[in-house]
C-alpha cells in the first residue's frame, strides 16, 4: 500500500462519511480507516504501531462524547511516534489547543475540498522523510528550527502565522498582537508564552509590551539615556533592564553574519 495512511474520527455518521470520501478522492491517501469516538480512535493507532503500519495523520472532530478531540490530540501527542493531527470541527474556538498540540491544521466544517487539499500537503510534506545529501558538503549555516505556529481566524477560516513572518508581537492583557507585514492579527496567547516559544526563533523581549524579531530590527538608537529600536517602520521602546542584553544580542548577531 503506497500513499498516507490515515484515520477519520467523528462521531456524527454523514460527517464522517463525508470526510471519508474526500480523503479517499485525494492521491496522496494511500488508505483512511474510520471511527466514531475517540476510545476507538486511540485502540486503532495502538494496533496500528503495534503492527508496525504507523497511522501517518488523525483527521478528527473536537466535540464528541466521552473522549473528545482535545483531549484525544494530548494523548496522541505523547506517543513515540505520534501522528499528525488535522482537526474537522464546526467550532472555531479550539485554535490555541490546537497551537498547543501542534496540530498540522485546523479545518471549519463544512469541509472545502481545497483547504482538505491543503492539510492533506502539509500532512504529506511533513510525513516525507529528509533526503540523504549525495556527497559530502562544506559547512553551511545551520538551519532555524521549524517554528510554531500561531493560528489565527481571517473571514471565518483558520490560517496558521509563522515566527518568520512577524515583525515584532505587542502585549495586550491576556492577548498578544502579532505584527506582519501583511496587517495584525489579535490572537488569545499570552507574550510570556511567546517568548518562550519563539525564542529559538530569534524573538527577545525588549520592554514588558514588546517582543521583536532580531532580524527585523532596522535600528538601535541611544538618545538621553532612553533606547529604542526601530521595526517594520515602527518605532518601539526597550526598558533599560532589556537595553543591555539586546545590543549584546545584536553585536553577537552580526559577528555571527559576516
Amino acid at each position: 500500500m503506497t500513499g498516507l495512511r490515515v484515520l477519520a474520527v467523528d462521531d456524527e455518521a454523514p460527517a464522517l462519511d463525508d470526510l471519508a470520501f474526500w480523503l479517499r478522492a485525494d492521491p496522496r491517501i494511500g488508505e483512511v480507516t474510520l471511527a466514531r469516538d475517540g476510545a476507538a480512535a486511540l485502540r486503532q493507532v495502538d494496533r496500528a504501531l503495534a503492527e508496525r503500519r504507523p497511522i501517518d495523520a488523525v483527521f478528527l472532530d473536537i466535540r464528541m462524547p466521552g473522549l473528545d478531540g482535545v483531549v484525544l490530540g494530548r494523548l496522541l501527542a505523547q506517543f513515540a511516534r505520534p501522528p499528525r493531527i488535522v482537526y474537522v470541527t464546526a467550532y472555531d474556538d479550539h485554535a490555541v489547543d490546537a497551537f498547543e498540540i501542534k496540530a498540522t491544521d485546523y479545518l471549519l466544517k463544512p469541509i472545502r475540498p481545497e483547504r482538505l487539499a491543503e492539510a492533506i500537503r502539509r500532512v504529506s510534506a511533513a510525513s516525507e522523510p529528509p533526503a540523504a545529501p549525495a556527497a559530502p558538503a562544506p559547512p553551511a549555516r545551520r538551519p532555524q528550527p521549524d517554528p510554531d505556529l500561531v493560528p489565527v481566524e481571517l473571514a471565518g477560516v483558520t490560517r496558521f502565522v509563522a515566527p518568520a513572518d512577524v515583525w515584532y508581537v505587542e502585549a495586550q492583557g491576556d492577548y498578544a498582537r502579532l505584527h506582519t507585514p501583511s496587517g495584525s492579527h489579535l490572537v488569545r496567547i499570552p507574550l510570556a508564552a511567546l517568548e518562550e516559544r519563539w525564542r529559538a526563533a530569534g524573538f527577545v523581549r525588549v520592554h514588558r509590551s514588546h517582543l521583536v524579531a532580531l532580524r527585523h530590527i532596522e535600528e538601535l538608537r541611544l538618545e538621553s539615556g532612553r533606547c529604542t529600536v526601530r521595526v517594520g517602520g515602527t518605532e518601539l521602546p526597550v526598558s533599560r533592564r532589556h537595553t543591555r542584553e539586546l545590543r549584546d544580542l545584536l553585536v553577537r548577531s552580526a559577528r555571527r553574519n559576516q
